[in-house]
């Protein structure tokens, strides 16, 4: 992650610290956008992902928390953001993409 992304993650949240390494969080998806999180936005219901698109094309954006849980009545919630592509988080193995600068 280059550092002038690091910097605004960390001026829109609370973290001192934010790994340079982020993985895309999404299932098996095409090559479109990749989104990794890097941290709870400070809001309730948010959270700080890392939005790419190839090496050059990144950026820093605060997204709703996706309010779809696994069924039955101790199911997972998903970890990923509303309205995100393929799967949620319990529905499958995530397929990991990497981003580093």
């Amino acid at each position: 992650m280059p550092l002038e992304l690091a910097g605004e993650a960390q001026e829109k949240s609370d973290v001192t610290y934010i790994d340079r390494a982020v993985r895309c969080q999404l299932s098996a998806h095409d090559e479109s956008e990749h989104f990794g999180l890097l941290t709870d936005s400070g809001a309730y219901g948010t959270a700080l992902w890392l939005r790419w698109h190839g090496p050059d094309e990144a950026q820093v954006v605060v997204l709703p928390d996706c309010p779809v849980a696994a069924p039955g009545p101790d199911g997972d919630g998903c970890r990923l953001f509303a309205d995100h592509t393929a799967q949620h988080t319990w529905q499958d193995a995530v397929e990991e993409v990497l981003y580093a600068s």
